[in-house]
Protein backbone atom coordinates (compact mmCIF):
# COMPACT_ATOMS: atom_id res chain seq x y z
CA UNK A 1 0.00 0.00 0.00
CA UNK A 2 1.20 3.81 -0.60
CA UNK A 3 1.98 5.56 2.06
CA UNK A 4 3.60 8.59 2.51
CA UNK A 5 5.03 10.69 5.64
CA UNK A 6 6.13 14.57 6.72
CA UNK A 7 9.08 15.50 8.59
CA UNK A 8 9.72 18.98 9.80
CA UNK A 9 12.88 20.34 10.97
CA UNK A 10 12.73 23.72 12.30
CA UNK A 11 16.57 24.77 12.43
CA UNK A 12 18.53 27.77 13.91
CA UNK A 13 18.48 29.12 10.15
CA UNK A 14 15.18 28.00 8.13
CA UNK A 15 12.28 25.57 8.23
CA UNK A 16 12.78 21.88 6.50
CA UNK A 17 10.23 19.77 5.09
CA UNK A 18 10.73 16.09 3.94
CA UNK A 19 7.98 13.96 1.95
CA UNK A 20 8.95 10.14 2.05
CA UNK A 21 7.30 7.47 0.84
CA UNK A 22 7.48 3.64 2.21
CA UNK A 23 10.70 2.41 0.67
CA UNK A 24 12.37 5.64 1.65
CA UNK A 25 12.43 7.71 -1.78
CA UNK A 26 12.52 11.50 -0.66
CA UNK A 27 9.56 12.40 -2.58
CA UNK A 28 9.88 16.14 -2.52
CA UNK A 29 11.41 18.39 0.12
CA UNK A 30 11.04 22.09 0.67
CA UNK A 31 13.12 24.95 2.64
CA UNK A 32 12.80 28.00 3.80
CA UNK A 33 15.34 30.40 5.14
CA UNK A 34 15.20 32.47 8.22
CA UNK A 35 17.35 35.40 8.28
CA UNK A 36 20.37 34.92 10.89
CA UNK A 37 21.76 37.37 12.84
CA UNK A 38 23.37 38.14 16.63
CA UNK A 39 20.05 38.47 17.88
CA UNK A 40 18.60 35.51 16.11
CA UNK A 41 21.21 33.40 18.09
CA UNK A 42 19.55 34.35 21.21
CA UNK A 43 15.64 34.55 20.10
CA UNK A 44 13.87 33.69 17.66
CA UNK A 45 9.87 34.30 17.13
CA UNK A 46 8.11 31.14 17.35
CA UNK A 47 5.20 32.51 15.35
CA UNK A 48 7.91 33.46 12.55
CA UNK A 49 8.96 29.55 12.75
CA UNK A 50 5.14 28.33 12.04
CA UNK A 51 4.27 31.12 9.10
CA UNK A 52 7.46 29.82 7.69
CA UNK A 53 6.99 25.93 7.96
CA UNK A 54 2.95 27.03 6.78
CA UNK A 55 4.74 28.39 3.57
CA UNK A 56 6.79 25.52 3.11
CA UNK A 57 3.72 22.75 4.05
CA UNK A 58 1.64 24.38 1.30
CA UNK A 59 4.50 24.76 -1.48
CA UNK A 60 5.07 20.55 -0.51
CA UNK A 61 1.51 20.21 -1.25
CA UNK A 62 0.99 22.12 -4.57
CA UNK A 63 4.15 20.51 -5.84
CA UNK A 64 2.29 16.42 -4.68
CA UNK A 65 0.59 14.41 -7.01
CA UNK A 66 -2.96 14.48 -5.18
CA UNK A 67 -2.88 11.13 -4.88
CA UNK A 68 0.24 11.16 -2.74
CA UNK A 69 -1.19 13.90 -0.14
CA UNK A 70 -4.58 11.52 0.03
CA UNK A 71 -1.82 8.68 1.50
CA UNK A 72 0.21 11.16 3.52
CA UNK A 73 -0.28 8.66 6.74
CA UNK A 74 1.96 10.89 9.68
CA UNK A 75 3.64 14.23 10.65
CA UNK A 76 6.45 14.56 13.24
CA UNK A 77 9.13 17.28 13.96
CA UNK A 78 12.36 17.63 14.59
CA UNK A 79 14.36 21.11 16.09
CA UNK A 80 17.02 22.37 17.95
CA UNK A 81 17.54 21.04 21.52
CA UNK A 82 17.59 23.50 24.27
CA UNK A 83 15.43 25.57 23.13
CA UNK A 84 12.18 26.66 25.13
CA UNK A 85 9.26 29.03 24.99
CA UNK A 86 6.49 29.95 27.55
CA UNK A 87 3.20 29.72 26.70
CA UNK A 88 0.21 31.13 27.93
CA UNK A 89 -3.14 30.13 28.80
CA UNK A 90 -4.11 30.19 24.64
CA UNK A 91 -0.80 28.48 23.81
CA UNK A 92 0.40 31.72 22.60
CA UNK A 93 4.38 33.09 23.21
CA UNK A 94 4.73 34.81 26.67
CA UNK A 95 8.01 35.61 25.10
CA UNK A 96 10.15 34.60 22.06
CA UNK A 97 11.71 31.37 21.86
CA UNK A 98 14.99 31.59 23.82
CA UNK A 99 17.58 29.77 21.45
CA UNK A 100 20.05 26.71 22.67
CA UNK A 101 22.80 28.89 21.85
CA UNK A 102 21.68 31.91 23.64
CA UNK A 103 24.80 32.07 26.66
CA UNK A 104 22.33 34.81 29.38
CA UNK A 105 21.94 31.83 31.20
CA UNK A 106 25.43 30.69 32.11
CA UNK A 107 25.28 31.54 35.57
CA UNK A 108 22.20 30.40 36.43
CA UNK A 109 22.90 27.04 35.17
CA UNK A 110 25.53 26.44 37.51
CA UNK A 111 22.80 27.04 39.86
CA UNK A 112 20.24 23.92 38.39
CA UNK A 113 23.78 21.54 38.23
CA UNK A 114 24.24 22.21 41.79
CA UNK A 115 20.80 21.60 42.41
CA UNK A 116 20.75 18.61 40.53
CA UNK A 117 23.76 16.91 42.12
CA UNK A 118 22.37 17.33 45.51
CA UNK A 119 18.94 17.03 44.95
CA UNK A 120 18.92 13.97 42.28
CA UNK A 121 21.97 12.78 41.11
CA UNK A 122 21.01 10.64 38.47
CA UNK A 123 20.71 10.77 34.75
CA UNK A 124 22.00 14.20 33.30
CA UNK A 125 22.79 16.56 35.62
CA UNK A 126 25.54 18.47 33.64
CA UNK A 127 23.58 21.67 32.84
CA UNK A 128 24.92 24.30 30.44
CA UNK A 129 23.58 27.44 29.11
CA UNK A 130 22.40 25.30 26.54
CA UNK A 131 19.74 23.43 28.35
CA UNK A 132 16.11 24.10 28.63
CA UNK A 133 16.16 23.93 32.36
CA UNK A 134 19.00 26.89 33.01
CA UNK A 135 16.81 28.87 30.37
CA UNK A 136 13.48 28.57 31.79
CA UNK A 137 14.91 29.30 35.56
CA UNK A 138 16.74 32.41 33.79
CA UNK A 139 13.40 33.34 32.50
CA UNK A 140 11.79 33.26 35.77
CA UNK A 141 14.54 35.33 37.34
CA UNK A 142 14.73 37.81 34.46
CA UNK A 143 11.26 38.52 33.98
CA UNK A 144 9.11 38.59 37.27
CA UNK A 145 6.52 40.74 35.51
CA UNK A 146 5.40 37.53 32.96
CA UNK A 147 5.69 35.02 35.19
CA UNK A 148 1.70 34.92 36.09
CA UNK A 149 1.25 34.62 32.32
CA UNK A 150 2.64 31.42 31.68
CA UNK A 151 0.57 28.41 31.51
CA UNK A 152 3.62 25.96 30.61
CA UNK A 153 6.78 25.52 28.95
CA UNK A 154 7.15 23.69 25.38
CA UNK A 155 10.28 23.26 23.66
CA UNK A 156 10.70 24.28 20.10
CA UNK A 157 9.53 20.94 18.47
CA UNK A 158 6.83 20.96 20.90
CA UNK A 159 5.39 24.21 19.77
CA UNK A 160 5.21 23.02 15.77
CA UNK A 161 3.61 19.65 17.02
CA UNK A 162 1.49 21.76 19.04
CA UNK A 163 0.37 23.99 15.91
CA UNK A 164 -0.37 20.87 14.23
CA UNK A 165 -2.42 18.61 16.38
CA UNK A 166 -3.85 21.67 18.69
CA UNK A 167 -2.82 19.61 21.35
CA UNK A 168 -0.76 21.22 23.66
CA UNK A 169 1.67 20.47 27.19
CA UNK A 170 2.82 17.52 26.02
CA UNK A 171 6.55 16.53 24.97
CA UNK A 172 9.54 13.90 24.27
CA UNK A 173 12.51 12.14 25.97
CA UNK A 174 14.49 13.26 23.58
CA UNK A 175 13.15 17.07 24.37
CA UNK A 176 12.51 16.43 27.88
CA UNK A 177 15.87 15.29 28.60
CA UNK A 178 17.69 18.59 29.06
CA UNK A 179 15.24 20.15 30.78
CA UNK A 180 15.19 17.64 33.75
CA UNK A 181 13.68 15.19 33.15
CA UNK A 182 14.23 11.87 34.37
CA UNK A 183 14.49 9.08 31.44
CA UNK A 184 15.57 6.80 33.54
CA UNK A 185 12.57 6.22 35.91
CA UNK A 186 10.47 8.92 33.35
CA UNK A 187 9.32 11.43 35.88
CA UNK A 188 9.99 15.45 36.25
CA UNK A 189 12.19 15.39 40.00
CA UNK A 190 10.22 17.10 43.13
CA UNK A 191 13.82 19.67 43.06
CA UNK A 192 12.90 21.41 39.79
CA UNK A 193 10.09 23.09 41.54
CA UNK A 194 10.69 22.56 44.84
CA UNK A 195 14.31 23.82 45.07
CA UNK A 196 14.59 25.59 41.71
CA UNK A 197 11.76 28.50 40.91
CA UNK A 198 9.49 26.56 38.48
CA UNK A 199 6.32 25.19 38.79
CA UNK A 200 4.78 21.76 38.71
CA UNK A 201 1.84 22.60 35.88
CA UNK A 202 4.27 24.54 34.00
CA UNK A 203 5.86 20.95 32.98
CA UNK A 204 5.00 18.63 29.86
CA UNK A 205 3.73 15.07 29.74
CA UNK A 206 6.36 13.31 28.36
CA UNK A 207 6.19 10.39 25.91
CA UNK A 208 8.69 8.71 23.62
CA UNK A 209 9.31 10.37 20.66
CA UNK A 210 7.14 8.70 17.80
CA UNK A 211 4.28 8.14 20.11
CA UNK A 212 0.82 9.10 18.31
CA UNK A 213 -0.71 11.76 20.40
CA UNK A 214 -3.43 12.80 17.73
CA UNK A 215 -4.62 13.85 14.67
CA UNK A 216 -4.25 16.89 12.55
CA UNK A 217 -6.03 19.88 12.99
CA UNK A 218 -8.83 19.93 10.37
CA UNK A 219 -8.36 23.68 9.44
CA UNK A 220 -5.32 22.82 8.50
CA UNK A 221 -5.46 19.54 6.92
CA UNK A 222 -8.52 20.91 4.93
CA UNK A 223 -5.75 24.08 4.10
CA UNK A 224 -3.36 21.83 2.95
CA UNK A 225 -5.31 19.13 0.68
CA UNK A 226 -4.75 16.54 3.45
CA UNK A 227 -6.81 13.74 4.78
CA UNK A 228 -8.11 14.49 8.37
CA UNK A 229 -7.22 11.37 9.71
CA UNK A 230 -3.36 11.92 9.54
CA UNK A 231 -1.58 11.07 12.82
CA UNK A 232 0.58 13.82 15.03
CA UNK A 233 3.41 12.14 16.79
CA UNK A 234 5.75 13.42 19.59
CA UNK A 235 9.24 15.03 18.00
CA UNK A 236 12.44 14.24 18.56
CA UNK A 237 15.94 16.73 19.02
CA UNK A 238 17.60 17.64 15.93
CA UNK A 239 20.89 15.35 16.76
CA UNK A 240 18.93 12.52 17.61
CA UNK A 241 16.72 13.35 14.04
CA UNK A 242 20.27 12.88 12.00
CA UNK A 243 21.34 9.70 14.03
CA UNK A 244 17.55 8.23 13.02
CA UNK A 245 18.40 9.37 9.18
CA UNK A 246 21.79 7.81 9.33
CA UNK A 247 20.68 4.55 10.06
CA UNK A 248 22.04 3.71 13.59
CA UNK A 249 19.08 2.63 15.75
CA UNK A 250 19.89 -0.74 16.53
CA UNK A 251 22.05 -2.07 19.44
CA UNK A 252 25.56 -1.60 18.63
CA UNK A 253 24.95 0.87 15.82
CA UNK A 254 26.77 4.15 16.24
CA UNK A 255 26.71 7.59 14.12
CA UNK A 256 29.18 10.13 13.80
CA UNK A 257 28.53 13.16 12.30
CA UNK A 258 31.94 15.56 11.65
CA UNK A 259 29.92 19.14 10.65
CA UNK A 260 32.18 21.77 12.36
CA UNK A 261 32.19 19.51 15.15
CA UNK A 262 32.71 15.80 16.09
CA UNK A 263 29.21 14.08 17.26
CA UNK A 264 29.03 10.84 18.49
CA UNK A 265 25.90 8.96 19.12
CA UNK A 266 24.64 5.16 18.90
CA UNK A 267 22.42 2.97 20.85
CA UNK A 268 23.19 0.78 23.89
CA UNK A 269 21.23 -1.56 26.14
CA UNK A 270 22.09 -0.35 29.17
CA UNK A 271 22.78 3.13 30.13
CA UNK A 272 26.07 4.81 30.02
CA UNK A 273 27.42 6.54 32.96
CA UNK A 274 30.19 8.25 32.62
CA UNK A 275 31.63 10.10 35.87
CA UNK A 276 33.92 12.60 33.92
CA UNK A 277 30.04 13.98 31.64
CA UNK A 278 31.96 13.36 28.99
CA UNK A 279 28.74 11.20 27.31
CA UNK A 280 24.94 11.64 28.14
CA UNK A 281 22.36 9.02 27.57
CA UNK A 282 19.33 9.87 25.55
CA UNK A 283 16.69 7.09 26.18
CA UNK A 284 15.70 5.41 22.71
CA UNK A 285 11.66 5.35 22.18
CA UNK A 286 12.23 1.33 22.51
CA UNK A 287 13.71 1.42 25.99
CA UNK A 288 17.43 1.35 25.02
CA UNK A 289 19.39 4.21 25.35
CA UNK A 290 21.38 6.68 22.78
CA UNK A 291 24.70 7.73 24.40
CA UNK A 292 26.45 10.82 23.12
CA UNK A 293 29.13 12.93 23.28
CA UNK A 294 30.40 16.14 21.22
CA UNK A 295 33.91 17.01 20.17
CA UNK A 296 35.33 20.35 19.62
CA UNK A 297 37.69 18.37 16.98
CA UNK A 298 35.76 18.39 13.88
CA UNK A 299 35.54 20.31 10.31
CA UNK A 300 35.97 23.54 10.95
CA UNK A 301 39.69 23.60 9.96
CA UNK A 302 38.67 22.23 6.15
CA UNK A 303 36.04 25.60 6.16
CA UNK A 304 38.89 27.82 7.73
CA UNK A 305 41.81 26.66 5.67
CA UNK A 306 41.74 24.58 2.99
CA UNK A 307 37.91 24.77 1.65
CA UNK A 308 39.87 27.14 -2.00
CA UNK A 309 41.26 23.80 -2.98
CA UNK A 310 39.47 20.83 -1.39
CA UNK A 311 38.84 19.00 -5.23
CA UNK A 312 42.78 19.03 -5.62
CA UNK A 313 43.93 17.66 -1.89
CA UNK A 314 41.22 15.15 -1.77
CA UNK A 315 43.06 13.96 -4.77
CA UNK A 316 46.08 14.52 -3.48
CA UNK A 317 45.48 12.74 -0.44
CA UNK A 318 44.16 9.68 -2.01
CA UNK A 319 48.35 8.76 -2.70
CA UNK A 320 49.78 10.18 1.30
CA UNK A 321 47.67 8.10 3.87
CA UNK A 322 48.50 6.86 5.68
CA UNK A 323 51.29 9.52 6.52
CA UNK A 324 53.04 8.76 9.93
CA UNK A 325 52.54 12.21 10.96
CA UNK A 326 50.70 13.06 14.05
CA UNK A 327 48.27 16.19 13.86
CA UNK A 328 45.32 17.11 15.90
CA UNK A 329 43.62 19.68 14.34
CA UNK A 330 41.68 21.21 17.43
CA UNK A 331 41.56 25.16 16.60
CA UNK A 332 40.26 26.51 20.10
CA UNK A 333 41.78 25.74 23.36
CA UNK A 334 40.09 22.83 25.29
CA UNK A 335 38.56 19.75 24.79
CA UNK A 336 35.07 18.35 26.48
CA UNK A 337 34.83 14.64 24.52
CA UNK A 338 36.63 12.58 24.41
CA UNK A 339 38.90 14.10 26.31
CA UNK A 340 38.10 15.85 29.35
CA UNK A 341 40.87 18.29 29.00
CA UNK A 342 39.87 22.10 29.18
CA UNK A 343 44.11 22.82 28.36
CA UNK A 344 43.90 20.93 24.74
CA UNK A 345 45.46 22.58 22.12
CA UNK A 346 45.63 21.66 18.90
CA UNK A 347 49.32 20.28 17.25
CA UNK A 348 51.13 19.79 14.13
CA UNK A 349 54.46 18.89 12.40
CA UNK A 350 55.77 21.92 10.90
CA UNK A 351 57.15 21.41 7.20
CA UNK A 352 54.51 19.71 6.17
CA UNK A 353 53.25 20.38 2.21
CA UNK A 354 50.02 21.91 2.18
CA UNK A 355 48.38 18.15 1.00
CA UNK A 356 50.47 16.30 3.47
CA UNK A 357 49.14 19.06 6.41
CA UNK A 358 45.13 18.24 5.02
CA UNK A 359 46.04 14.38 5.23
CA UNK A 360 47.15 14.20 8.59
CA UNK A 361 44.62 16.90 10.05
CA UNK A 362 41.72 14.09 8.88
CA UNK A 363 43.96 11.18 10.61
CA UNK A 364 44.08 12.89 13.39
CA UNK A 365 40.05 13.35 13.72
CA UNK A 366 40.09 9.69 12.79
CA UNK A 367 41.96 9.00 15.82
CA UNK A 368 39.74 11.21 17.89
CA UNK A 369 37.01 9.33 16.58
CA UNK A 370 38.46 5.88 17.38
CA UNK A 371 39.53 6.83 20.80
CA UNK A 372 36.16 8.19 21.46
CA UNK A 373 34.66 4.69 20.34
CA UNK A 374 37.04 2.81 22.92
CA UNK A 375 35.86 4.82 25.55
CA UNK A 376 32.56 4.06 24.91
CA UNK A 377 33.27 -0.06 25.01
CA UNK A 378 35.23 0.73 28.01
CA UNK A 379 32.08 2.71 29.56
CA UNK A 380 29.33 0.53 28.23
CA UNK A 381 31.23 -3.04 28.29
CA UNK A 382 29.11 -3.29 25.04
CA UNK A 383 30.54 -3.67 21.33
CA UNK A 384 30.42 -0.46 18.75
CA UNK A 385 29.43 -3.06 15.76
CA UNK A 386 28.75 -0.82 12.82
CA UNK A 387 29.47 3.31 12.11
CA UNK A 388 27.06 5.29 10.16
CA UNK A 389 28.41 8.51 8.79
CA UNK A 390 27.11 11.89 8.32
CA UNK A 391 28.11 15.43 7.96
CA UNK A 392 29.93 17.28 5.36
CA UNK A 393 33.06 15.27 6.46
CA UNK A 394 31.53 12.22 4.79
CA UNK A 395 31.42 13.70 1.15
CA UNK A 396 34.80 12.73 0.78
CA UNK A 397 35.91 9.33 0.09
CA UNK A 398 39.61 9.86 1.30
CA UNK A 399 38.56 10.96 4.55
CA UNK A 400 36.24 7.62 5.28
CA UNK A 401 38.64 5.58 3.89
CA UNK A 402 40.85 6.88 6.40
CA UNK A 403 38.60 6.28 9.01
CA UNK A 404 37.00 3.15 8.08
CA UNK A 405 40.62 1.99 8.08
CA UNK A 406 42.10 3.83 12.04
CA UNK A 407 38.20 2.47 13.18
CA UNK A 408 39.13 -0.99 11.50
CA UNK A 409 35.29 -1.01 11.29
CA UNK A 410 32.59 -0.99 8.42
CA UNK A 411 31.54 2.91 7.68
CA UNK A 412 28.21 2.99 5.67
CA UNK A 413 26.73 6.38 4.49
CA UNK A 414 23.08 7.01 3.91
CA UNK A 415 21.52 8.66 0.80
CA UNK A 416 19.71 10.86 3.13
CA UNK A 417 20.83 12.49 6.25
CA UNK A 418 18.73 15.36 6.99
CA UNK A 419 16.86 15.91 10.00
CA UNK A 420 13.81 16.63 8.18
CA UNK A 421 14.07 12.70 6.93
CA UNK A 422 14.96 11.75 10.15
CA UNK A 423 11.90 13.10 11.50
CA UNK A 424 9.62 11.32 8.65
CA UNK A 425 11.32 8.16 9.42
CA UNK A 426 10.24 8.90 13.36
CA UNK A 427 6.58 9.50 11.82
CA UNK A 428 6.05 6.41 10.40
CA UNK A 429 7.98 4.58 13.57
CA UNK A 430 4.34 3.74 14.92
CA UNK A 431 1.75 4.55 12.38
CA UNK A 432 2.96 1.77 9.39
CA UNK A 433 5.81 0.10 11.11
CA UNK A 434 5.82 -1.58 14.95
CA UNK A 435 8.80 0.58 16.04
CA UNK A 436 11.52 2.54 15.19
CA UNK A 437 14.13 0.20 14.45
CA UNK A 438 11.78 -1.17 11.50
CA UNK A 439 10.90 1.80 10.52
CA UNK A 440 14.80 2.78 10.47
CA UNK A 441 15.82 -0.15 8.53
CA UNK A 442 13.23 -0.32 6.27
CA UNK A 443 13.38 3.78 5.24
CA UNK A 444 17.22 4.35 5.19
CA UNK A 445 19.00 3.58 1.59
CA UNK A 446 22.61 2.96 1.63
CA UNK A 447 24.68 5.25 -0.93
CA UNK A 448 28.00 3.52 -0.01
CA UNK A 449 30.12 1.25 2.49
CA UNK A 450 33.60 1.41 3.30
CA UNK A 451 34.97 -1.98 4.77
CA UNK A 452 38.42 -1.55 6.28
CA UNK A 453 41.49 -3.70 4.16
CA UNK A 454 43.92 -5.61 6.90
CA UNK A 455 47.03 -3.72 5.62
CA UNK A 456 46.03 -0.49 6.45
CA UNK A 457 44.43 -1.42 9.39
CA UNK A 458 47.67 -2.79 10.99
CA UNK A 459 49.77 0.25 9.99
CA UNK A 460 47.32 2.78 11.51
CA UNK A 461 47.19 0.56 14.36
CA UNK A 462 50.81 2.06 15.32
CA UNK A 463 50.28 5.01 14.10
CA UNK A 464 47.15 5.75 16.57
CA UNK A 465 48.99 4.07 19.47
CA UNK A 466 51.84 6.89 19.20
CA UNK A 467 48.98 9.62 18.72
CA UNK A 468 47.68 8.33 21.68
CA UNK A 469 51.51 8.43 23.28
CA UNK A 470 51.55 12.43 22.53
CA UNK A 471 48.56 13.07 24.29
CA UNK A 472 49.44 11.56 27.51
CA UNK A 473 52.78 12.88 27.12
CA UNK A 474 51.20 16.63 26.41
CA UNK A 475 49.07 16.21 29.66
CA UNK A 476 45.94 15.88 27.37
CA UNK A 477 44.96 12.27 28.48
CA UNK A 478 45.60 10.20 31.33
CA UNK A 479 47.32 7.09 31.28
CA UNK A 480 45.17 3.88 31.45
Amino acid sequence: MEAYFIGIDIGTQGARIALLDHEGHLVRSVEEVFPLSESSREEQSPIMWWHSCLKSLQQLASEADEEVLKNVVSIAVTSTSGTVIPLDKNNEPVHNAIMYSDQRSSMVAERCTKAALKYHNKGFTAFNSSTGLAKMVWFVETYPAKVNQIDKWVHAADYITGKLSNIWGVSDYTNAFKSGFDVADFYWPAYLYEELPLKKEWLPKVYPSGEVIGQIDRELASLLGLPSHVKITTGVTDGCASQIASGAMNVGDWNTTIGTTLVVKGVTKNEVLDPLGRIYSHRHPEGFWMPGGASNTGADWVTQEFAADLISLNEQAASLFPTGYLNYPLLQKGERFPLNAPQALGFKVDGLTRAEEFTANMEGVAFIERYAFELIEALSNEKVDRVFTAGGASNSEVWLKIRANVLNKPIYKMKHVSGAVGAAILAASKTHFDNLTEATKALTVIESEILPEKELVDRYQLIYLRFIALLQEKGFLTPQ
